[in-house]
């Protein structure tokens, strides 16, 4: 119809913010600023607002927009070590010119593509982890970065993305730390000491340590056999003995039961 509005249009919204307005041929509408990738407004056919915004939301960058609908990546609140609710709603995204293919269903549908790039700032503090750990997930552990509070790991293997210190206990035999960039994988068998120190200082701590390049904690992971929680006390004539033995095989070895001849002959 003639002065019918686009149905996506790119304009200018509170404090010269960019914006998308998504309109429907029915009268639906929302709004999606690219400062935070934050759908501030959904309206249905009656004009009706959906979403809430604060009436004083601060559409001032870098602080998020109150209301409406956030992006939290990649924690949720203070769950982690980074600023309260993640890096995403605080970043500008730009508008995707050649995004994935839509269902052929979706071609009825008002959309946009919005992609989040880094910057060369943003490379150097947000999360990324090329190295993970296998054979202590789902177990107990003391935070050292937390008074030794004791914790459960959660996650279905361990990555890096800040400082970490933790003591595993009660750890198995056979602990994998894969090297994705490499396509290797080391991996340590123990006998005699039941628990696991896995550290990385990460930048702060990097730089703060004399003896410790600034940039040496992305290089290394220090995973140490130990007996931490329930020390090895001898008597008179009684004996100990611990043995450790680190192997380097390349990851394709390593999915599903490593096969010990193939680890022996890396």
């Amino acid at each position: 119809m003639a002065g019918e509005k686009p149905s996506v249009e790119h304009c200018k919204g509170i404090n010269g913010l960019d914006k998308v307005v998504l309109r429907e041929a029915r009268g639906s509408s929302a709004e999606v600023y690219l400062f935070g990738g934050h759908v501030t407004s959904w309206k249905n056919e009656h004009g009706e607002e959906l979403l809430f915004v604060s009436s004083k939301a601060i559409f001032k960058p870098p602080k998020a927009i109150r209301g409406g609908i956030p992006i939290c990546f990649p924690q949720f609140s203070s769950h982690g070590n980074l600023e309260q609710h993640g890096f995403a709603r605080n970043k500008f995204w730009s508008i995707d010119t050649n995004p994935p293919q839509l269902p052929s269903n979706s071609l009825i549908k008002t959309f946009v593509d919005l992609i989040l790039k880094p910057t060369d700032d943003d490379i150097k503090i947000w999360p990324h982890s090329e190295v993970r750990v296998e054979g202590l997930e789902t177990l107990d552990y003391l935070d050292n970065l937390k008074e030794r509070e004791r914790f459960t790991e959660q996650g279905d293997a361990i990555t890096f993305e800040s400082e970490v210190d933790k003591i595993y206990l009660s750890t198995p035999t056979k602990i994998a730390i894969i090297d994705h960039e490499k396509k290797r994988t080391f991996v340590l068998r123990k006998d005699g000491l039941p628990d696991a120190v896995v550290w990385n200082p990460w930048d702060r701590k990097a730089k703060a340590m004399p003896d410790f390049g600034d940039d040496d904690y992305k290089h290394m992971l220090s995973v140490e056999a130990a007996a931490i929680e329930k020390p090895i006390i001898l008597k008179p004539g009684e004996e100990w003995k611990g043995r450790i033995e680190l192997s380097a095989v390349p990851s394709s070895y390593c999915s599903g039961q490593l096969d010990p001849q193939k680890v022996l002959q890396g």
